[in-house]
């Protein structure tokens, strides 16, 4: 296996990570609250196998990304490839026949072994509490999974959307070797306290959302955005809704304009900007399908310049 771009150390563990990992959310599909809208299958494997063949190392999905469904396309692409990645869950977002989700840190146990099968693999090699909701249960949840880590069915542990105050309550029970938040241009929330503490404590952070769930492409349209079909979670978000959503393209021309210099897409360039940041570990990219993925292939080694990242930076002080 080639391995694409220098790899870096996640936290406490043995884990070399490319710059970028592919991201499973979008593969989940739409059927379920957080969906993306329609989603092939077969345009998923592919998007896996393009990833795993251009040499990155890791993959990250969730037991909720479209109900089981991300897990089982995840699983299936890996026993149709000879190449074997990290591959990284997470827990405490559950549901029923409903098909409603609920979040509870009550039953990681049998999150585990439900995402293992799924996974058609023996152990995870990064095991994740997704959302630490509710949180009286942190606990509870915390030292299950250090007990899952002991008994070897899953490798290391790491948490997701944590606080600071979270973070530090885990580590009484048990280390924690990374940190998942969202971290983009658009949402910096991260920068102020959990990058930082994340950094002077050696937890590794695996950022989510770098380019905003698509915003950030170069490839997002006002025009895009109004026919997102009911079952995409973005047509109601935010940040896709007026005044926002007209900033949010003019930064993502602002990328296409530094991207175009170097031959790169403004979402290679969105990427860049988290990688900067000396806390990030490696960011996870999704990919819909392997044209999607060729296309962010060249974050894993493009680095932006200062004088570009300044030239962004001048650029959301003037636009908040």
């Amino acid at each position: 296996m080639t391995t694409l771009g220098t790899t870096r150390q996640l936290g406490n563990s043995d884990l070399q990570l490319t710059p970028i990992g592919f991201g499973a959310w979008a593969i989940g599909g739409g059927d379920w609250q957080f969906g993306w809208g329609p989603q092939d299958d077969t345009d998923s494997v592919d998007a896996i196998h393009r990833a795993l063949d251009a040499g990155i190392n890791w993959i990250d999905t969730a037991a909720v990304y479209g109900l089981g469904h991300s897990e089982e396309i995840v699983g299936h692409a890996l026993k149709t490839n000879t190449t074997k990645p990290y591959v990284f869950t997470k827990s405490t977002m559950t549901w029923g026949e409903d098909r409603k989700v609920v979040q509870t840190m009550k039953k990681i146990r049998q999150e585990c072994e439900d995402s293992l099968r799924r996974l058609r693999i023996d152990t995870i090699d990064l095991y994740q509490i997704h959302w630490p909701v509710p949180d009286e249960e942190l606990e509870e949840g915390w030292a299950v999974m250090a007990e899952l880590k002991k008994e070897g069915k899953v490798r290391w542990i790491g948490g997701s959307n944590f606080s600071i105050a979270q973070m530090e309550r885990a580590m009484k029970i048990a280390p924690l070797t990374s940190m998942q938040p969202p971290y983009s241009m658009i949402n910096r929330t991260a920068e102020a306290e959990v990058l930082p503490f994340c950094l002077k404590h050696g937890i590794g952070v695996i950022n989510y959302a770098p380019m905003h769930s698509g915003l950030l492409t170069g490839a997002m349209t006002k025009e895009r955005v109004m026919t997102f079909p009911e079952n995409d979670f973005r047509k109601r978000a935010k940040q896709y809704q007026e005044p926002l959503l007209s900033r949010n393209l003019d930064l993502a021309e602002l990328l296409r304009e530094i991207g175009a210099s170097h031959d790169v897409s403004a979402g290679v360039v969105a990427i860049a900007w988290t990688l900067h940041n000396p806390a990030i570990t490696a960011a996870i990219v999704g990919g819909r399908s392997a044209s999607q993925v060729e296309g962010v292939l060249p974050a894993a080694e493009f680095r932006l310049t200062e004088a570009e990242f300044n030239e962004i930076a001048d650029f959301i002080k003037s636009r908040p």
